[in-house]
Formats: structure tokens, C-alpha cells, sequence
């Protein structure tokens, strides 16, 4: 194939991504901004009023980077799980597959299907925000750069589910048994500086806990965690997730009997 060809592949992908989610916003887009607007007036308001101040911010200003974190990563993830797992139990990947079309352009069309939902719901929930507090930011750089990478890498997260998923209940088991947990204990709602030590010796080990810092830092200029250290890490991470999700589809885990 000419690199016409693979462009030509690659955007008829991600435009069939794009206008799966964006065709039924009332599903995708709509009942995340409603969830993070709750959060907003439960958590910041309500609760925040009598928290004070966290990290030398009001409780509202810390906790709306998590927030709008947490909804990057949910929506990056659901997005590619649901549609390439669909693809599977519709035959219709095998369609594509048996095309001249390389794995890793099918891998990145369907990986930055989700990044874009991700980052349309993350946007409308910064909107939101704006609401019920001010935000500056503090690096407009690292914020940009952090949220990109941490779409990406749940995205290809919700494919290696997709194609590790036997039934439509399995794609449910990663997102309830481990990444909402890992989000609720990511720092979204507290700083780690908050917890013993030995506890703050555990909450090292949660990957989305450098995400969320790191975002923090991108719009208020704090956080618990060395900003370069996290970004490396995620880095590391993106290319293992990478290589596992095309050395999965390159031998057809879950498609081929």
C-alpha cells in the first residue's frame, strides 16, 4: 500500500470512530457531563465548603483536574472496549483484517477513535467546570501533553479488554474491578501528602495517580509526584500497551478459532 493508501485507511477508521460516538451523544457525551456536574455540586460544593482549602487551593479548584481526568480516562477506555469488542461479535473486523490494511493502522484508528471521545468529554467538563470555579493554567504545555498520553494509553487499555473479552460481561470487569478503583484512589479527591506514610508508599504503585498529578500541575502548578518522573512513566507505559494490543492483533487473539 502507498502512504496515500494507508492515510486513506487510517482517517475512514477513526471518521467511523468518530461518528459512532458523536451520532449518539445523548449516549456517550451527554450522561458524563451530567455525572461530572454532580460531582461539582456534591463533592465541591457541598462538601468542599466544609473541607476548606487542600493544597493551598479551595477544595473545588483541587479536585476538577481529577475530575476532568477521571472522565478523560472512563471515556477513553469505554469508547474502544465497546466498539471493537462490537466488531468482534459482529464478524465485521474480519472484514477489515483480510483488507491489504496494516494491524497497526487498524490499532491506531480504533485507539484514537477513543482518544477522541475521551478529550470531547474531558473538554465539555472543563466548560462545565468553569461554572462553579476558576481555573489558570499553570502550563498550558504539560497540560496538553498529559491528557493526550493519558487518552492514548486507555484506549489501548479498552482494546487489549476488547480482545481478551469472551462475552459482553467480560468488557465490564476491568473498568469495575480495577480502574474505577484505581481512579477513586488516584488522588482525585485527596492529596496522597494527606495519608500515612505507608499508605503513601502504596499509592505509588497506582499508575493514574501520576496522571492525575501530573494534570494538577498542568493547571494549579502543584503536585505530589516529580512531574518528568510521571510522564516518563507513562511513556513506558504507552509503548508496552502499544506492543501488547498489536502483538495481540497480529495473532488474532479472540478473532481467529
Amino acid at each position: 500500500m502507498s502512504v496515500q493508501e494507508y492515510w486513506i485507511a487510517f482517517t475512514t477508521i477513526l471518521q467511523k470512530e468518530i461518528s459512532r460516538f458523536t451520532r449518539i451523544w445523548a449516549q456517550t457525551l451527554l450522561p458524563p457531563a451530567i455525572t461530572m456536574t454532580l460531582y461539582f455540586v456534591i463533592f465541591g460544593n457541598l462538601i468542599g465548603s466544609r473541607i476548606g482549602e487542600m493544597g493551598g487551593f479551595s477544595y473545588m479548584q483541587f479536585i476538577v483536574p481529577g475530575l476532568i481526568m477521571m472522565s478523560v480516562i472512563t471515556n477513553s477506555y469505554s469508547n474502544v472496549v465497546s466498539s471493537f469488542y462490537g466488531a468482534r461479535f459482529q464478524k465485521s473486523i474480519e472484514e477489515l483484517l483480510v483488507s491489504p490494511t496494516p494491524n497497526w493502522i487498524i490499532l491506531t484508528g480504533f485507539v484514537l477513535g477513543g482518544v477522541a471521545r475521551g478529550l470531547t468529554v474531558g473538554f465539555i467538563v472543563t466548560i462545565l467546570s468553569l461554572f462553579f470555579t476558576d481555573l489558570h493554567l499553570h502550563n498550558i504545555w504539560i497540560t496538553i501533553l498529559v491528557v493526550l498520553m493519558t487518552s492514548i494509553l486507555f484506549a489501548l487499555g479498552g482494546f487489549a479488554n476488547a480482545m481478551f473479552a469472551r462475552s459482553f460481561d467480560d468488557i465490564s470487569i476491568v473498568p469495575t474491578f480495577i480502574l474505577t478503583p484505581l481512579t477513586y484512589l488516584g488522588g482525585v479527591f485527596y492529596s496522597i501528602s494527606l495519608l500515612p506514610d505507608f499508605w503513601q508508599g502504596v499509592s505509588m504503585l497506582n499508575p493514574i495517580l501520576y496522571m492525575v498529578n501530573t494534570f494538577r500541575y498542568g493547571i494549579l502548578g502543584v503536585s505530589d509526584i516529580d512531574v518528568v518522573y510521571a510522564l516518563s512513566a507513562v511513556t513506558v507505559f504507552i509503548v508496552a500497551m502499544f506492543t501488547l494490543c498489536l502483538t495481540l492483533l497480529n495473532k488474532g487473539k479472540g478473532i481467529r478459532s
